[in-house]
């Protein structure tokens, strides 16, 4: 498939849950880190026929992570399982309602600085309204093209000293700038397995020391 343009339609949905479900994702085993899910949410470009992801610019007033982008997501609270939470999140965050039905499968587990474990989901939305945002949690969501993941000059790789597994990050017009690990780890992973049907993993890269606290 061409990442050149990406269509919204029924045989993306397809591929990508076939995919999703040939994927042998893993799971963190370190039950001391704090379980979190993230929702990548696959809805229609601004122009209505492209295929884009929601990501979120995380409120200023969030003890932790504030002002970062972010995918919607958040802890897996007590008595939920991990896919439940995520579209529990995407509820909260941005005010899309999907059953179970709508997640078309998880990925790898990233264990994040910061003594999360995060769970991954690729849900599909399709054609969607406007969102409605929750300004306690989020200041704004973007409808992000998923043609831009693998635009040059993605991924890019960066260094720092306190690690020897570099730092991966995107870089998207839409934006104007750079999404960091753990959200540009995820948005990467979906490309290339629910897009590409590889089988790339993404434990070997690190986060800015920005995104450790």
């Amino acid at each position: 498939m061409s990442t050149d343009s990406i269509t919204l339609n029924e045989p993306l949905r397809e591929r990508m849950r076939a995919n999703l479900e040939r994927f042998d994702w893993r799971a963190c085993e370190r039950s001391e880190l704090r379980h979190a899910a993230v929702a990548l949410t696959v809805v229609d470009a601004d122009d209505g026929k492209h295929a884009a992801f929601i990501l979120t610019r995380r409120s200023s007033k969030l003890r932790r992570h504030g002002g970062q982008w972010a995918l919607p997501g958040g802890r897996v609270d007590d008595g939920e399982t991990a896919e439940e939470a995520a579209l529990r999140e995407l509820s909260e965050e941005v005010g899309l309602h999907l059953g179970s039905d709508a997640v078309l499968g998880r990925l790898d587990d990233y264990e994040t600085r910061s003594g999360f474990r995060i769970t991954p989901f690729v849900i599909w939305s399709g054609i969607t309204g406007s969102f409605e945002i929750n300004p306690d949690e989020v200041a704004f969501a973007l409808r992000v093209p998923l043609a831009e993941i693998s635009n040059h000059p993605n991924p890019q790789l960066g260094h720092i000293e306190q690690s020897t597994k570099p730092v991966l990050s995107l870089n998207f017009e839409t934006l104007g700038h750079e999404v960091y690990a753990p959200t540009a780890a995820v948005i990467y992973q979906t490309m290339e397995v629910a897009i590409l049907g590889k089988d790339t993993r993404i434990d070997g890269f690190d986060q800015p020391v920005f995104a450790w606290g």
